[in-house]
Protein backbone atom coordinates (compact mmCIF):
# COMPACT_ATOMS: atom_id res chain seq x y z
CA UNK A 1 0.00 0.00 0.00
CA UNK A 2 1.27 3.57 -0.86
CA UNK A 3 0.58 6.27 1.40
CA UNK A 4 0.44 10.00 0.14
CA UNK A 5 3.00 13.05 0.46
CA UNK A 6 3.60 14.13 3.43
CA UNK A 7 2.79 17.77 2.18
CA UNK A 8 -0.58 16.72 1.61
CA UNK A 9 -1.16 17.67 5.43
CA UNK A 10 -0.28 20.84 4.82
CA UNK A 11 -3.29 21.47 2.74
CA UNK A 12 -5.02 20.05 4.79
CA UNK A 13 -4.57 22.34 7.73
CA UNK A 14 -4.75 25.35 5.15
CA UNK A 15 -8.22 24.56 3.86
CA UNK A 16 -8.81 23.99 7.94
CA UNK A 17 -7.22 27.47 8.19
CA UNK A 18 -9.96 28.77 5.99
CA UNK A 19 -12.91 27.14 7.35
CA UNK A 20 -11.78 28.59 10.81
CA UNK A 21 -11.61 31.91 9.36
CA UNK A 22 -15.09 31.90 7.96
CA UNK A 23 -16.50 30.26 11.13
CA UNK A 24 -15.12 33.28 13.34
CA UNK A 25 -16.35 35.58 10.43
CA UNK A 26 -19.64 34.49 10.85
CA UNK A 27 -19.52 34.54 14.57
CA UNK A 28 -18.01 38.26 14.26
CA UNK A 29 -21.38 38.93 12.22
CA UNK A 30 -23.47 37.76 14.74
CA UNK A 31 -21.74 39.52 17.21
CA UNK A 32 -21.97 43.05 15.78
CA UNK A 33 -25.80 42.83 13.90
CA UNK A 34 -27.80 39.88 15.83
CA UNK A 35 -26.87 39.58 19.66
CA UNK A 36 -23.76 40.56 21.21
CA UNK A 37 -21.54 38.08 21.94
CA UNK A 38 -18.48 37.93 24.50
CA UNK A 39 -14.72 39.03 22.65
CA UNK A 40 -13.84 35.42 23.03
CA UNK A 41 -16.85 33.63 21.45
CA UNK A 42 -15.57 34.07 17.65
CA UNK A 43 -11.93 33.64 18.20
CA UNK A 44 -12.62 30.58 20.19
CA UNK A 45 -14.74 29.72 17.50
CA UNK A 46 -12.35 29.51 14.73
CA UNK A 47 -9.79 28.00 17.01
CA UNK A 48 -12.23 25.05 17.90
CA UNK A 49 -12.41 24.62 14.48
CA UNK A 50 -8.85 25.30 13.49
CA UNK A 51 -7.57 22.75 16.04
CA UNK A 52 -10.45 19.91 14.89
CA UNK A 53 -9.31 20.87 10.73
CA UNK A 54 -5.89 20.12 11.87
CA UNK A 55 -6.23 17.01 14.09
CA UNK A 56 -8.55 15.77 11.49
CA UNK A 57 -6.13 16.28 8.47
CA UNK A 58 -3.19 13.95 10.66
CA UNK A 59 -5.11 10.84 11.36
CA UNK A 60 -6.50 11.41 7.67
CA UNK A 61 -2.98 11.49 6.31
CA UNK A 62 -2.19 8.57 8.42
CA UNK A 63 -5.12 6.45 7.29
CA UNK A 64 -5.23 7.42 3.65
CA UNK A 65 -3.43 4.43 1.19
CA UNK A 66 -3.96 3.29 -2.66
CA UNK A 67 -2.66 0.18 -4.33
CA UNK A 68 -2.09 -0.93 -7.72
CA UNK A 69 -3.73 -4.56 -7.41
CA UNK A 70 -3.84 -7.21 -10.26
CA UNK A 71 -6.79 -6.01 -11.65
CA UNK A 72 -8.07 -2.46 -10.08
CA UNK A 73 -7.05 0.83 -7.95
CA UNK A 74 -7.95 0.23 -4.73
CA UNK A 75 -8.11 2.94 -2.11
CA UNK A 76 -8.54 2.99 1.66
CA UNK A 77 -9.56 6.44 3.55
CA UNK A 78 -11.10 8.18 6.01
CA UNK A 79 -11.26 9.19 10.27
CA UNK A 80 -14.94 8.81 10.87
CA UNK A 81 -16.20 6.68 7.86
CA UNK A 82 -13.85 4.67 6.69
CA UNK A 83 -14.13 4.08 2.53
CA UNK A 84 -12.38 1.72 0.64
CA UNK A 85 -13.13 1.81 -3.14
CA UNK A 86 -11.84 -0.91 -5.90
CA UNK A 87 -11.64 0.38 -9.17
CA UNK A 88 -11.59 -2.08 -11.64
CA UNK A 89 -9.48 -1.55 -14.88
CA UNK A 90 -11.70 -2.08 -17.22
CA UNK A 91 -14.31 0.57 -16.11
CA UNK A 92 -11.41 3.70 -16.39
CA UNK A 93 -12.23 5.40 -19.00
CA UNK A 94 -10.21 8.17 -18.65
CA UNK A 95 -7.39 9.38 -16.06
CA UNK A 96 -6.29 13.37 -15.35
CA UNK A 97 -3.83 14.63 -13.40
CA UNK A 98 -4.69 18.00 -11.29
CA UNK A 99 -2.79 20.89 -9.84
CA UNK A 100 -4.71 23.39 -8.20
CA UNK A 101 -3.30 26.45 -7.25
CA UNK A 102 -2.16 25.59 -3.40
CA UNK A 103 -1.24 22.16 -4.61
CA UNK A 104 1.57 23.60 -7.05
CA UNK A 105 2.56 25.70 -4.43
CA UNK A 106 3.09 22.82 -2.28
CA UNK A 107 4.65 20.93 -5.22
CA UNK A 108 1.63 18.73 -5.09
CA UNK A 109 -0.68 16.79 -7.84
CA UNK A 110 -3.67 15.36 -7.74
CA UNK A 111 -4.72 12.29 -9.71
CA UNK A 112 -8.37 11.82 -10.78
CA UNK A 113 -9.86 8.52 -12.54
CA UNK A 114 -12.93 8.48 -14.35
CA UNK A 115 -14.63 5.53 -13.90
CA UNK A 116 -17.84 4.05 -16.39
CA UNK A 117 -21.36 3.75 -15.27
CA UNK A 118 -22.36 5.33 -12.29
CA UNK A 119 -23.07 9.10 -10.70
CA UNK A 120 -20.14 10.48 -8.81
CA UNK A 121 -17.95 8.20 -11.77
CA UNK A 122 -14.24 9.61 -10.54
CA UNK A 123 -11.39 8.72 -7.87
CA UNK A 124 -9.40 11.43 -6.98
CA UNK A 125 -6.24 10.57 -5.21
CA UNK A 126 -4.53 13.46 -3.81
CA UNK A 127 -1.44 14.41 -2.19
CA UNK A 128 1.00 12.81 -5.12
CA UNK A 129 4.07 14.51 -6.56
CA UNK A 130 3.10 15.37 -10.27
CA UNK A 131 5.93 12.65 -11.55
CA UNK A 132 4.18 10.46 -9.13
CA UNK A 133 0.89 11.62 -10.42
CA UNK A 134 1.71 11.51 -14.40
CA UNK A 135 3.72 8.05 -14.03
CA UNK A 136 0.47 6.41 -12.31
CA UNK A 137 -1.76 8.04 -14.60
CA UNK A 138 0.77 6.57 -17.82
CA UNK A 139 0.07 2.96 -15.64
CA UNK A 140 -3.58 3.31 -14.91
CA UNK A 141 -4.51 3.96 -19.15
CA UNK A 142 -1.68 1.32 -20.38
CA UNK A 143 -3.45 -1.24 -17.48
CA UNK A 144 -6.92 0.06 -18.82
CA UNK A 145 -6.14 -1.02 -22.39
CA UNK A 146 -4.71 -4.00 -21.71
CA UNK A 147 -7.57 -4.59 -19.71
CA UNK A 148 -10.00 -3.82 -22.62
CA UNK A 149 -11.53 -7.27 -23.47
CA UNK A 150 -12.30 -8.14 -19.66
CA UNK A 151 -15.76 -8.33 -17.75
CA UNK A 152 -16.23 -5.23 -15.58
CA UNK A 153 -17.65 -7.05 -12.50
Amino acid sequence: MESLHPRIRLLWIAQAAVGAAIVGLIAAGVDSQIRELPAAVPVGAGLVVFLVGVVYAVLLYGRWHFDLREDSLYLERGVITFVETSVPFVRVQHVDTRFGPIERALGLSSLVVYTAGSRNADVRVPGLTPERARKLQDTLRDLAVESEGDDAV
